[in-house]
Parts: structure tokens; sequence; C-alpha cells
């Protein structure tokens, strides 16, 4: 998919009339009128998207992808960069957590390499590698604006080839160490806030690294400025690899009319990048839960998104998204299933 066509597809308006018809039948289930809440608005809101109010969201997918950040070398992790390859190849083993939550939810987990630094071919490991690693954004920009589409072009064409397949809904989730640096810096530049209100602990940080954390963000913010002219210089002065795939995924999705589930606070400023770069994109999106980092509750306020879960999560790789896929499957249940007013021989509920 071309860049100029994936920006077009993902700004389309979606299907009022599908969503009115899902809505219809909610409201025929002999249940208190929106008494499931937000499981009723995304089962609609799937609908609008896709077209079907009979949707069936059976075959999915977690799309993981993995990349390196140059800023880990300003000392704002707890681990080195290596680690970025030793989690790829447990995710493309199925030994991480998302892989344990996904096969309970019956969910295939796609580990994808977007950019590891030095990187070599691991069983499993599907490469989209845009770029070795992304540069340090303390001292200039993460990455060329050439780079940051290519990225974004893997994530939207990794969707497309997938859906080809069969699959129906994705959970979007990443790994990459330093990456809630480079997405607190980007969603202070998308939202215009401040490094402290955006920041967070990340993997576990003491007060002292939060506060380093913070000065190279507002570094980073500094360095970068000239860049945040559009969405696409922005995502490529201080997102990474990993985000600007995320990003393209989320288009991919809002493009193609498949329900793309955000995961944490990374997840959440991609969503917020894809909506920045196609307005109307986040009509694809669906919030599996919020992120206990700081930023979290804060993106999702900016995409206008509800969380279906809040539980604290923090953890990465897509787990609050697929958390929230057994959700998804009661609420289809009932709205398939469930005795309507008619056959519970009761009059129906009208708003009062």
């Amino acid at each position: 998919m071309t860049w100029e066509k994936l920006l077009l597809l993902a700004s389309k308006a979606p299907d009022k009339q599908a969503g009115q018809a899902a809505k219809r039948r909610w409201d025929s289930i002999a249940k208190p009128l929106g008494s499931l809440g937000l499981l009723e608005q995304s089962v609609e809101k799937i609908a609008a998207l896709t077209g079907q109010p009979d949707y069936s969201i059976g075959s999915r997918a977690v799309l993981v992808f993995c990349a390196d950040n140059g800023v880990v070398e300003e000392g704002v992790t707890q681990t080195g960069s290596g680690v970025t390859a030793s989690v790829a190849r447990n995710l493309a083993a199925g030994t991480t957590a998302v892989c344990v939550m996904a096969k309970e939810a019956h969910c295939r987990v796609i580990p994808v390499d977007v950019g590891i630094l030095n990187m070599p071919s691991v069983p499993g490991l599907l490469s989209r590698r845009a770029a070795n690693g992304t540069g340090n954004i303390a001292r200039g920009p993460a990455m060329t604006r050439e780079e940051a589409k290519a990225a974004v072009l893997a994530g939207a064409n990794l969707v497309e080839e997938q859906m080809a397949l069969g699959v129906k809904i994705f959970a979007v989730g990443e790994m990459g160490i330093g990456n809630t640096t480079t997405a607190s810096a980007l969603s202070c530049a998308l939202l215009g806030e401040t490094p402290e209100r955006m920041t967070g602990r990340g993997a576990g940080l003491s007060a002292q690294g939060l506060a380093k954390k913070v000065d190279v963000v507002r570094r980073a913010l500094a360095a970068n400025q000239d860049a945040f002219q559009d969405p696409l210089g922005t995502l490529a002065a201080v997102g990474g690899l990993d985000i600007a795939a995320m990003a393209g995924a989320f288009l991919g999705g809002a493009a193609l009319g498949a329900p793309m589930i955000v995961d944490g606070v990374i997840s959440a400023a991609a969503a917020l990048a894809a909506a920045r770069l196609a307005p109307g994109a986040e009509k694809a999106m669906i919030a599996g839960h919020v992120s206990a980092e700081p930023a979290g509750a804060l993106l999702l306020h900016a995409l206008c998104l509800e969380p279906l879960i809040t539980a604290r999560m923090r953890l990465g790789e897509g787990t609050g998204a697929v958390a929230a896929l057994p959700l998804l499957d009661m609420a289809y249940a009932v709205y398939r299933s469930g005795g309507t007013f008619e056959q519970a021989e009761i009059e129906a509920y009208r708003p009062l």
C-alpha cells in the first residue's frame, strides 16, 4: 500500500448504519438498555468500522513490534539494549507473558523485528527491519523521515498481509528497551504536555532514575523542537521504530476495516501518532486497558477512548490488549445468543 493511499483510506468515515444496526440488536436483548456499557459500544464500533453488524472476531493475532532505541545511552533504563533481542527470541519461542496469555485468549503471537540492534535472523521472528535501531533522541532525531515512513508502512502492510490470511482483530504491542522514554517524548510533543506529567518509572526506576529520565525527555524535546512541524516529523524525531510500526498497524486497521486493540502507554502513543497522521483513524481503535504509566490515561483521553480494563498493568508486549479479548468474546456471545424481550415475553425497554 502506498503512503498516500494508506492515509486516505484510514481517514474514511465509519459506516453509521451498520453501527446503528448493532445498537438495535443490543436494545432488543432482554436487559436494561446499554447495561453492558463499553462492551456494547465496542461491538457497535466494530460494526461501524467493518460495515458488518454480524462481524466475527474469531481469528485474532497480537502484533509485537520489537526495536532498539538509542536513548538507552543516557542511562534511562535498568538494562541494556541487549535485552530487546533476548525478549524477542523468547517471544519467538512462545515463552513470554503475552505468549502465555494469548494462548488462553486463543490468539496468535506475531513478534516482528522492525529495528533490533544488530539482530540476526531468528526462527519465528518476522523481519520487517526499517533501520538498525534509532539515534539518541536526547542529542538529535531518532530517525529520518524516510525511516519513519518505512516503519509505518511495514506495520500497515503486515496488517494487510495478516488480514489476507484471515485475521479479523489485532492486539498491538511492543518490546524495546528505552521505549517508555521515546513514548513519553512523543506524547509530550503531540499533546504539548510537560515531561514531568508524561514520564513514568517504566520498568521500575527509582526516584533518582525517574528524575534523570524526565531530564532526558526535556533535552530530547529541546534538541528536536524544529522537527515538530507535522506528525511524521514529530514521530521521526522523538519516536522509535517500534512506535512507528505500531502507528502503521493502527492506520492499516483503519484503512482496511480491522479492529485494533490498543495496549499500554507505548501503544497509545503510537495510536495518537496514527490519529494525527490520518484524522479519523481512531475509528478502528479499542482501548484494551489503561496503563499505570502517568501518560496512559491522558493519551486515551486525547483519542476519546475509554479502557475496557483498569488493572494497573504496565508490562507491555500487548498483554493488556490480549487481556481484553475474552471480554469482547463474552460481549459477542450475549450479542448473538442473548434472549430477546420478545422471547422472554417482556415488554421492551424504552428510553424515558
